[in-house]
């Protein structure tokens, strides 16, 4: 695919990259040509193909500063992981542990990425199927975003942890657009560092990501089209006191007021530099409702870095706030839900009765976090939820893997339909299809 470059440049010129982004990345993306080689059949019937990753950003050379100032060697790192996994009431034989990477001329371990092998792993399935563009589900920069304080350089650091990783993808596909989220590391340091990101995005020709930090694009031909409205979740959770609630032994959720009594979880609050200002979370959810009530779009589609529902069991309570504020809007005109947030892969769904919509199809919830980091799942936990709630099913999931997500909308069938990919912890970047899903389009 090609885009016009030129006159996506003279578009910012004109009015300001602020007041035009959005027509910006809507020129971006419709001014695109499709290339012979890269047409398939699901192309040429009108559906639309995209890869979904998220928490790429992470490499052992951009470590936690408390890796680095409390070191374990690989027994001791590995042993740490086993008490925190026993702490959290996981059961043992199900205890995992990412690859361990040790440091030259050291003992220091720390966990190891799969960032490389995985973008290594899309090239490859991009080789036999379409892959028009890709969703970046946040936490692109690992662990406090740009503008950390470790005294490494920004570009360089964005470099390696966002572009280096994709090099093998964009080698083959040289017009790939790759549409970004922001994730809470992006979010870690400072609101500038969240502007150098967009900003290198901005001078990137296969990257986008608004300067508000969410926008709305679309991609396909009238009728069999796709507008995907790209969310900043962590702005819309900064604003939301969310109390981490602690489970019990047997996996289930304490109560709120037990944990208070107990004097067990805490109340988290944002950073100063994350709290909202002049009301922007409050716009945003506005935009989201707005727009996704008055799309002309055949499909709807919704994305963000923080989960809705999740079986990891460590981020259920941002789960249940974030279900609040966006679940009623999603359920009544979107397709779909993606997000990351969890190192794992997950595909969940809500049947909406609890906002009115049981009617409707289920609204899948698609996880793809798994694209550098890998995170065990909480079986117990899982268990606990699908007795709980009712409206909620898991449908399916991998844990302690590396991995991705390839979507295809189909438009004759109208289906959604994905594709989970793992690829082994040998770095060999091999492409595993570990499980194909498909669900009816539940908007009209």
């Amino acid at each position: 695919m090609k885009h016009n470059f030129t006159l996506y440049t003279s578009i910012l010129i004109a009015c300001g990259a602020m007041a035009c982004s959005q027509l910006a990345a809507t020129e971006k993306q419709t001014n695109q040509e499709t290339t012979a080689d890269n047409k398939s059949s699901w192309d040429k019937a009108g559906n639309i193909s995209f890869l979904a990753f998220g928490d790429g950003g992470y490499h052992p050379d951009y470590p936690k500063i408390k890796h680095i100032k409390k070191p374990r060697n690989k027994e001791q790192f590995i042993e740490k992981e086993r008490e925190d996994w026993l702490e959290d009431y996981r059961p043992i034989e199900e205890f995992d542990h990412a690859p361990i990477y040790v440091y030259p001329n050291t003992e220091t371990a720390t966990e190891d990425t799969g960032a490389a092998a995985v973008g290594l792993a899309m090239a490859e399935v991009c080789k036999l199927r379409t892959c028009e563009f890709a969703i970046q589900l946040g936490d692109n920069i690992y662990p406090d975003g740009a503008d950390a304080n470790d005294g490494k350089d920004d570009q360089k650091r964005m470099d390696d942890l966002i572009l280096k990783p994709l090099l093998p993808l964009l080698a083959d596909n040289k017009d790939m657009m790759v549409y970004s989220a922001l994730g809470n590391h992006d979010w870690k340091s400072s609101r500038k560092g969240v502007a150098l990101q967009t900003e290198w995005m901005k001078n990137q020709p296969n990257f986008y990501l608004d300067e508000k930090g969410y926008y709305q694009y679309k991609v396909g031909e009238q009728g069999n089209d796709v507008e995907f409205f790209v969310l900043d979740t962590n702005m819309l959770l900064s604003a939301q006191p969310i109390y981490e609630v602690p489970l019990n032994p047997d996996g289930s959720e304490m109560e709120l007021e037990q944990a208070k009594l107990q004097k067990k979880g805490e109340l988290e609050y944002a950073e100063p530099h994350e709290n909202p200002v002049k009301g922007e979370n409050l716009t945003q959810l506005a935009w989201l409702k707005h727009g996704l009530k008055n799309s002309t779009a055949k499909w709807k589609v919704v994305y963000g870095h923080h989960i809705l529902w999740s079986i990891g069991g460590t981020k259920y309570s941002e789960g249940h706030v974030l279900r609040k504020l966006i679940m009623p809007t999603l359920c009544e005109n979107a397709d779909a839900y993606i997000a990351g947030h969890e190192h794992d892969l997950e595909l969940l769904t809500d049947d909406c009765s609890k906002y009115g919509h049981a009617d409707k199809p289920p609204l899948p919830l698609i996880i793809s976090g798994a694209a550098s980091k890998m995170r065990g799942k909480h079986t117990p936990f899982a268990r606990f939820q699908e007795k709980h709630y009712p409206e909620y099913d898991l449908v399916w999931s991998k844990s302690f893997v590396w991995g991705f997500a390839h979507i295809t909308l189909d438009n004759q069938a109208d289906n959604l339909n994905i594709d989970y990919f793992t690829t082994p912890r040998n770095q060999s970047g091999k492409a595993i299809n570990e499980g194909s899903f498909s669900f009816k389009k539940r908007t009209n």
